[in-house]
């Protein structure tokens, strides 16, 4: 349990001491400031504290915002400093330099506090003020209209509560449930009730991720609804999988309204995103094929598409997000745009975001045909993807962005390469070196259309795909062979994510044997985890998966050569059952240890994240 020190004279009629054992906090009194510093001793180093202000006049949800949520080592409100096990030195140093200095800041005069009413000398603002001074990084949340203050008489302490009376914290908590930038069908839609949802989850007791569970055997429930085939299966589909985003919107406004984030929590919450989406597509193809109509090329096409326009966001974020002088007319523009309210909306919904793009599948899958779905999904992320893309790389070659080591690292991460690849980069690093700085893109998309292409004309059971395999693998080691921090560098791991799955989706179609795509439709699916769970690590801050575990499974050069091999040397039959081996083996290995990591990260204690959702 953590504990709260209570520090001041109180005043009649506060209610601080049942605030803070409402948020959970053990509340102990100090009598002075050398007893708060005995008492913050005893406090076991694994438990969070606060030093509280025993005069603190404010809402409640300003106290929990700046003394629950688990994100920030070091956090304060006006009158309020709290601090988790990996800020506990630091907040012990400032409380002793405070206590040796009798009260005073740096020697000298009392150290006083801004509040947001009045102004009174606090062992808690000058503890958070010493905090500041030595360059620690103390978390304070926007307030907005909420009152945290320590009145300096009881003239301003009425004001104060007076300011506290005249604002319902209870509706601005649930409005602040809610992400400030979220997609049309969604702010519109759902969330003027989700956000219910969530306090009702909230007062009973269920977490976000019980939540999120939930969310996933909805939509799991709604595939196998589509999987029947029936119209009334394929209703019943739609209207399952708007509840399963209902609920997926709930998971994270619960998170928010409760302030309940965890690195455990925000990876279910994105990978259970993507299991959710693509278990759908399966499930529309299995429905389909009992009606006579073989879509699976379409459902793989599909996921394909999504997860390339997925990467293309973490791509272009990851090469952009800390790099220096990032500014452009192109960003210019779109923030000037963004300043007209039509024109945010119409952006928000061109793109296809998840609540669009959920919406349309379902109402489609209710009223029309699987192939039909497919088709509008197809079309509408194909124009999402080219819009966002082209501006990206717009944005790209008119900026003057010099891109940081860190970012050049997270763009190898996501490029995947496995031995070959990083083979070829080490004996070519002379020659790549010499080459402009648009070549790096272009090479990773000459050689992955090449074994594409080559696949597609000639198709299985000749040696030109393996022949076209290694050529990619070739290009590939080129395009890594340096720091990818040219000003389109970002484009690489897309490139290389399109060249696999292509390269998988084209070789099964040729196979024409039943059962061949919906095997390359698992293996897709089995390396776009892969691909997915790198993103989640480098953004948790965790970097990429295990060298081990990249070597284990091939590299994305590596796998495209094995498929390439396996479709030439074994007929259309032994293909399909090798590429479902293959999706199995690669399946059970990376879902293994990803789940070992995020079960290890999350009881070792790793920072807590709350995942905002899909970009597009």
């Amino acid at each position: 349990m953590p504990t709260a020190i209570l520090t001041g004279q109180p005043v009649p009629g506060s209610s601080i001491e049942g605030d803070l054992r409402s948020l959970g906090y053990d509340v102990r009194t100090a009598a002075d400031p050398a007893d708060a510093e005995t008492l913050l001793a005893q406090v076991p180093g694994d438990q969070r504290v606060a030093l509280v202000d025993a005069r603190f006049v404010g809402h409640l949800h300003a106290l929990r915002l700046g003394l629950t949520d688990p994100r920030f080592p070091l956090a304060a409100v006006p009158g309020a400093v709290t601090a988790q096990p990996a800020g506990r030195q630091a907040l012990t140093r400032a409380v002793a330099r405070e206590t040796s200095a009798g009260g005073t800041a740096d020697g000298g005069a009392p150290a006083r506090a801004q509040s947001s009413v009045g102004d009174v000398d606090s062992l808690a603002d000058r503890v958070a003020t010493a905090l500041d001074g030595e360059g620690t990084d103390v978390h304070r949340p926007e307030l907005g209209s909420l009152v945290a203050a320590v009145p300096a008489d009881p003239q301003a302490r009425n004001e104060a509560r007076q300011a506290v009376a005249s604002v319902d914290d209870e509706a601005i908590r649930l409005k602040s449930a809610v992400k400030a930038r979220d997609g049309f069908f969604t702010t519109f839609c759902i969330s003027p009730y989700s956000r219910y949802i969530a306090r009702w989850c909230a007062r009973r007791g269920l977490t976000p991720n019980q939540v999120t569970t939930a969310s996933l055997i909805t939509a799991l429930i709604a595939a196998g609804c589509a999987a029947t085939g029936t119209r009334v299966g394929f209703v019943a589909a739609g209207l399952l999988l708007i509840f399963s985003f209902v609920l997926d919107c709930t998971d994270g406004q619960l998170a928010r309204y409760s302030l309940q984030y965890s690195t455990l929590g925000a990876w279910l919450d994105a990978t259970f995103d993507r299991a959710k989406e693509y278990a759908y597509y399966a499930g529309l193809a299995l429905g389909a094929a009992r009606g006579g109509d073989d879509v699976w090329a379409l459902a793989l096409g599909a996921m394909i598409l999504q997860t390339c326009r997925h990467v293309v966001d973490f791509s272009f974020n990851e090469a952009n997000h800390d790099a220096t002088a990032n500014t452009s007319p192109t960003a210019a523009l779109s923030d000037k745009l963004d300043s007209v309210g039509w024109t945010v909306w119409l952006r928000r919904m061109i793109v296809l975001p998840i609540g669009e793009r959920w919406a349309m599948i379902a109402v489609l899958t209710a009223v029309t045909t699987p192939r039909i779905t497919f088709y509008a999904l197809l079309i509408g992320c194909a124009f999402a993807a080219t819009y966002t893309t082209a501006g990206r790389v717009l944005r790209s070659l008119t900026r003057k962005a010099r891109r940081t080591d860190r970012a050049a690292q997270a763009l190898a991460d996501l490029a995947d390469s496995g031995e070959r690849g990083l083979g070829f980069a080490a004996v070519l690093k002379k020659p790549a070196r010499r080459l402009p700085g648009f070549a790096v893109p272009a090479v990773a998309l000459l050689g992955g259309a090449l074994v594409v292409a080559v696949s597609a004309a000639t198709g299985p059971s000749t040696p030109w795909p393996p022949l076209a395999a290694l050529v990619y693998a070739v290009t590939s080691g080129i395009a890594v062979a340096r720091p990818l921090k040219g000003a389109l560098d970002w484009l690489v791991p897309p490139v290389f994510r399109a060249a696999e799955y292509c390269t998988v989706l084209v070789l099964a179609a040729q196979a024409d044997v039943n059962g061949a795509l919906p095997a390359a439709f698992g293996l897709v699916a089995a390396v776009a985890y892969h691909h997915y769970d790198t993103v989640y690590r480098i953004r948790g801050g965790a970097g990429a998966p295990p060298a081990w575990l990249v070597r284990t499974i091939g590299g994305h050069e590596g796998r495209t050569l094995l498929v390439t091999l396996l479709a030439a040397v074994l007929t259309a039959s032994q293909f399909t059952v090798a590429l479902t081996a293959l999706a199995v083996a690669v399946a059970l290995v990376v879902l293994v240890e990803s789940i070992r990591f995020w079960v290890t990260a999350h009881k070792g204690g790793a920072p807590a994240v709350h995942d905002e959702g899909e970009p597009a």
